[in-house]
């Protein structure tokens, strides 16, 4: 089998994230009925509006590991090596991702990716080739996940590409989410890392669920039926925009749009 050409690019070492880029996704989380700036399709916008937040108290939800493209976005220490083979040439790059505690593994000898009936895995199968001093990796065979964990569904049909570019002692990690489901177009983010000089650790998140409500009726799963979810409009309202934009799609990501919220605006 041919090995993947090497650029003079290392990643090799242990990075911190930078959550100076949508804050509110990177730590506290983001506000419910917010579906803005996202190109989420109709059923991707049903399956949200029906997601309750105390589904997250069940124990088979508590400990769910967030799939590869949203694990980058959430409070995590990140280390990165190469294995290699007898010749010294790279077989694989691996991503220790303290968040859930998980192992992310970019071959990178040339092996194609497995029959679509191959199992899906949170991190998925990872690709990746050199383009230049860039990194750029392809993944398919992904859980069912979040792309926003306020109940934006992503299906276990999407194929995320990254791209891994450094500047000394700073990455920039560039995603691309294609989503036949769930988005009508990429969905496109970005994040930057910078390497852990002081290796500060913080590198285990353990968790193991308890029951935190006691009394629940066995089997139970809250939701909201459609038109039911109580909730949907205080984003909105909390800022004080139409309704129309906080519902999402792909209108809402460009900058054009802000034509059409003065018109709505003008309209009240």
């Amino acid at each position: 089998m041919a090995l993947a050409a090497s650029a003079q690019v290392v990643f090799t070492g242990e990075w911190t994230p930078l959550r100076h880029e949508d804050q509110a996704e990177r730590g506290p989380g983001p506000e419910l009925g917010d579906y803005l700036g996202l190109p989420i399709s109709d059923a991707a916008r049903f399956f949200a509006d029906s997601w309750d937040a105390s589904r997250l108290t069940l124990p088979e939800h508590q400990c769910r590991v967030h799939v590869s493209p949203y694990i980058y976005r959430g409070p995590l220490h990140l280390r990165i090596w190469e294995e290699k083979d007898d010749n010294q040439q790279v077989v694989a790059i691996k991503h220790y991702i303290s968040t859930y505690e998980q192992t992310r593994t970019i071959w990178m000898d040339g092996r194609p990716h497995p029959s679509e009936n191959a199992p899906h895995t949170f991190m998925g199968f990872s690709t990746g080739e050199w383009i230049g001093d860039t990194l750029k990796v392809t993944t398919t065979h992904i859980k069912q996940g979040w792309i926003r964990r306020n109940g934006v569904p992503e299906s276990d049909k999407a194929t995320l590409t990254d791209w891994f570019i450094l500047h000394g002692n700073t990455f920039t990690h560039v995603s691309s989410i294609d989503d036949p489901v769930y988005l009508t177009e990429p969905l496109v983010k970005s994040e930057e890392f910078q390497r852990d000089e002081q290796e500060r650790g913080g590198w285990l998140w353990p968790c193991e669920p308890v029951e935190e409500i006691i009394g629940r009726p066995k089997g139970e799963v809250q939701h909201f039926l459609p038109g039911e979810n109580p909730y949907l409009k205080e984003f909105a309202e909390k800022h004080q925009i139409p309704l129309e934009p906080a519902r999402g799609g792909a209108q809402t990501m460009y900058p054009e749009y802000q034509k059409r919220i003065k018109e709505l605006q003008g309209k009240k």
